[in-house]
């Protein structure tokens, strides 16, 4: 059995610290109850519920499968940027992964392929692990293009080796169910795009990296993935802040 990696990005969810609770008390039963660490999780809350996330984290079954995730980092570790969260501080609070690149930040904030390269580099000179988005918007004739210049921007001026740590997503913005048209993809069609990204890596830094798929992640669709030796875990959104909805795909993911 291989371990999955689940990270849970709660984006601007819940409303309240005691739903946060909730759902993390719910997670931490589940995985009390089980026989052997079968999963390998990572939560992402709010930056305002980030501390006594951790706390739960930490005195909990989920010690020992569970770490810390922070949805997004300034580019500078110190600056005087009214609203930023910088490097030291996630570092402080015991975060381990951080997201950078994720779709709605470069579609809906309009953060270019250099913005997130900084933010990139920023986690790794903090000693974090960078979970880094890579899709595209449209699935059209050019996405191969698309995603290979995304990568080669995104990871510009990296060595192997930090390239290595990165945590690389495929995350197809269609696919997000924000989007007015979503629709989940599939595992042959998002193979095809990790296969392309694989490519850019493997000929230019020789390395194997962790392979996630994000977009629309469910119950109804997370064994299509997981048990597709091309996944290596996902990335859910919405569906990590629904406990029960939760607790349905940690259960899958844990027999897989």
């Amino acid at each position: 059995m291989n371990k999955k990696l689940i990270v849970s990005n709660w984006k601007t969810n819940p409303q309240t610290l005691a739903e946060a609770v909730e759902i993390l008390e719910s997670a931490d039963d589940y995985v009390g109850s089980l026989d052997e660490k079968e999963l390998s999780l990572v939560f992402c809350p709010p930056f305002i519920f980030a501390e006594e996330v951790g706390k739960i984290l930490r005195t909990s079954h989920l010690e020992h499968q569970a770490e810390l995730g922070a949805q997004d980092i300034s580019a500078y570790d110190s600056a005087t940027l009214t609203g930023e969260i910088s490097g030291p501080m996630l570092k402080n609070l015991g975060v381990r992964y951080v997201i950078v690149g994720h779709s709605e930040r470069r579609w809906k904030l309009e953060e270019s392929n250099e913005i997130v390269n900084l933010k990139l580099k920023a986690v790794l000179r903090n000693e974090m692990v960078p979970i880094v988005c890579i899709g595209e918007k449209v699935r059209d004739g050019n996405f191969k293009n698309f995603i290979k210049n995304q990568v080669e921007a995104s990871l510009a001026d990296l060595s192997a080796n930090e390239v290595a740590r990165c945590v690389i997503v495929y995350e197809p913005v269609w696919a997000i169910s924000t989007t007015l048209d979503a629709r989940p993809d599939t595992p042959e069609s998002a193979l095809k795009s990790i296969g392309v990204i694989k490519e850019i890596l493997n000929t230019k830094y020789s390395i194997l990296n962790t392979y996630l798929y994000g977009g629309s992640v469910t119950s109804r669709n997370i064994r299509d993935f997981l048990e597709n030796e091309g996944f290596d875990g996902v990335l859910v959104g919405g569906a990590s802040t629904n406990k029960e909805e939760f607790i349905k795909i940690l259960s899958i993911a844990a027999k897989i």
